[in-house]
């Protein structure tokens, strides 16, 4: 929806600089073209760049909102569901609201309940900040799973936030260096929860909030969680077997989290795969709309990684407009530097880039709104990685030979995907085993691949890194209680959500890349109150014998096709570089511009010789598929590391910032 940023100061007496607040506003003005504004007020100082969804009025809906008391400052990114109705109670009560928009409601909800009491009725994917003056705290709210971004640092005068990496360092007193750890796992492709590439700057977790209070000239900070995936211990599991009761519950709960995400004062579009969870979006939304939804696919030009003739097939079912964006895979490294500007990581596959073709085509078709498939494989066992961990450790009467026959059916079918979505050889990492009771199948490919990271890094980082464990760091960052006493699938699930669904499929797979073109993406599956449900169903309807989402598949029969409702899991992505030499000639040419011995030195972060050697191995013949598939990866990411390094650390952002605010005419 926008894109919000602060400052909040030990000394409230210290001026706060009002060009710097407006910088770091237009420095993300993708995120918000409809508009800005800005509040300063002993030592708080908030601004907000709009995009104008819910209240369309530019001057009634301008953030950030000040309370009538002035003791409350609000600036919110983000949509906020079922808001009318909490509306109308808190109006009932007393309340007075002033506008139209869904943010203003937290103003009121603060006053009438106080902040924990708060929050249990926030649904929706947000990130605000909100400033108590009379108590001279600082509240930073992330939503359940993280679908909207929000970081933060500490600088000496005190606190900095922003929606994206570069609002920060537009502040200039907040520095621009990587860290050595966010290096190795930039490369690594999975991040540390609540970790970021560079040093000493945070993310605010998934379903947590950072409290900040004022002691004299001295800021207090705390982080805590106030929402988690709730998957039952086995004793707390229901008794309730009919399947009935768990299919109804998913279609019910579905069914109200896309009716709740339909809600907007302008257009609201699909967006359309070829796989059951687009598919079951996009039926809802025709059936709830009763009229034409305007659907969107992206279509690549290698067969294997194609999924238009699925989707054309289902916008066909529900009388969709449908618009394909077709992509020659050679021409996504022709916008890559242009992707890692708005992802602000590394990525493994091109289809980040993909995306962000898309939301620019959805932006041109004059959409601000989509609605997305996203969460649906992290509720329901979607991914081959959860079939294996679910084969090997949750199924303990199924008898080895057949665990051994499923095991080699599943790498058979997704042999394309080997190397990425599952390990090419069984990985086990000490502190995950310890923590988790095995290693999670979907970490395994990349702590596999971690291991070639200590000899592409430069001497000195090699030297710094040389006792680091990835895995061990990861799992000091899950919270083990949510894992004590869970069945198998369930452990897996969790750790794919606070790491893989967070750091990739959230990020440069969805907001960065949409709101990257003013574009907001509403994943409906992540309403909490289906995850909860979804959380408390069996395993064994999760994934039916071989059959994945058995439970979501049965609940959306009734309007998927036959052909997907019987299709297996399907991984969306762009097809990798060393399947067309057309792609791997483009990947080349932008390799030689920034992998070369004299760029590899001038960044100090790789060592030359390692990134040879890379390249030397990528073209050794005999090499396997799986580790092909790794190669391309580890290319992106030395790509990744060197143009974030060139964006963030060699441009003078706060000077950047200044200049797109006087372009903007922001004052």
């Amino acid at each position: 929806m926008c894109g919000i940023a602060g400052v909040f100061q030990r000394d409230t007496s210290q001026p706060i600089d009002r060009a710097t607040l407006v910088g770091m506003a237009a420095i993300q003005h993708h995120r918000g073209p409809d508009g800005f504004g800005c509040e300063i007020d002993a030592g708080v100082g908030f601004s907000h760049a709009r995009l104008s969804i819910i209240d369309l009025d530019s001057d009634r809906g301008r953030q950030p909102f000040v309370s009538a008391d002035r003791k409350l400052m609000l600036t919110a990114n983000g949509e906020f569901y079922d808001y009318a109705r909490l509306r109308a109670d808190l109006t009932a009560r007393g309340a007075r609201f002033v506008t139209k928009s869904d943010s203003e409601l937290v103003l009121h909800l603060y006053q009438n309940s106080g902040f924990d009491a708060m929050l249990p009725h926030l649904r929706g994917e947000f990130a605000f900040a909100l400033a108590d003056k009379e108590r001279q705290t600082l509240y930073l709210v992330r939503d359940r799973f993280g679908i909207k971004p929000l970081y933060w640092t500490e600088t000496s005068d005190g606190i900095v936030f922003g929606s994206e990496l570069k609002v920060l360092f537009a502040h200039p007193d907040v520095q621009r260096r990587f860290s050595s750890e966010g290096v190795f796992h930039q490369l690594m492709q999975t991040m540390v929860p609540g970790t970021t590439a560079f040093d000493r700057i945070h993310q605010v977790k998934p379903g947590h909030y950072l409290e900040v209070q004022r002691n004299g000239n001295r800021l207090v900070a705390r982080e805590a969680a106030y929402w988690d995936m709730p998957f039952p211990q086995a004793a707390e599991r229901s008794t309730e077997v009919r399947e009935g009761h768990w299919i109804d519950g998913v279609r019910e709960l579905l069914v109200d989290a896309v009716q709740l995400r339909l809600q907007a004062d302008v257009p609201v579009g699909c967006y359309l795969s070829g796989g059951i969870d687009s598919c079951s979006i996009m039926g809802l939304a025709a059936a709830a709309t009763q009229g034409a939804v305007q659907a969107f696919t992206i279509g690549f030009d290698a067969d294997t990684y194609d999924e238009t003739p699925i989707a054309r097939e289902m916008a066909e079912a529900t009388g969709a407009t449908h618009e394909i964006l077709r992509i020659q895979s050679d021409h996504l490294y022709d916008f890559f530097a242009e992707t890692l500007w708005h992802t602000e990581r590394t990525i493994y596959n091109t289809l980040g880039v993909a995306k962000l073709l898309m939301s620019r085509r959805v932006n041109a078709m004059n959409y601000k709104v989509v609605l997305t498939g996203e969460g649906s494989d992290e509720l329901f066992g979607g991914y081959p990685a959860f079939r294996r961990d679910m084969y090997l450790h949750g199924l303990h009467e199924l008898p080895e030979h057949e665990r051994a026959q499923w095991d080699q059916m599943l790498a058979k079918k997704n042999e394309q995907f080997r190397g990425a979505m599952l390990a090419e050889d069984t990985f086990e990492d000490q502190a995950l085993e310890s923590l988790v009771g095995f290693t999670p199948s979907c970490l395994q490919p990349w702590l596999s691949a971690g291991r070639r990271v200590p000899a592409i890094l430069s001497p000195d980082l090699r030297r710094e890194l040389k006792d680091y464990r990835p895995g061990e760091a990861i799992a000091a960052a899950l919270d083990a209680s949510a894992l004590q006493g869970r069945h198998p699938l369930d452990k897996a699930q969790y750790v794919w959500i606070k790491t893989m669904l967070e750091g990739q499929i959230l990020t440069w797979g969805g907001d960065r890349v949409d709101m990257a073109n003013s574009m907001e993406a509403r994943p409906a599956f992540l309403d909490h109150h289906l995850a909860t449900f979804a959380a408390s169903t069996p395993p064994t309807l999760r994934i039916k014998g071989q059959t994945e989402k058995y439970v979501l598949r049965e609940a959306m029969k009734g309007l998927l096709p036959d052909r997907l409702y019987r299709r297996e899991k399907f991984a969306f992505m762009a097809p990798p570089a060393h399947t067309d030499e057309n792609k791997w000639s483009a990947m080349q040419r932008l390799a030689g511009e920034h992998l070369s011995d004299d760029a590899v030195k001038k960044t100090g972060l790789l060592d030359p010789e390692g990134v040879k050697q890379v390249f030397d191995l990528r073209g050794r013949p005999g090499t396997s598929a799986e580790t092909q598939i790794q190669l391309d990866a580890m290319i992106n990411h030395m790509l990744g590391v060197q143009i974030l390094h060139q964006q963030f650390i060699g441009t003078d952002i706060p000077a950047l910032a200044k200049t797109r605010a006087a372009e903007l005419g922001w004052e």
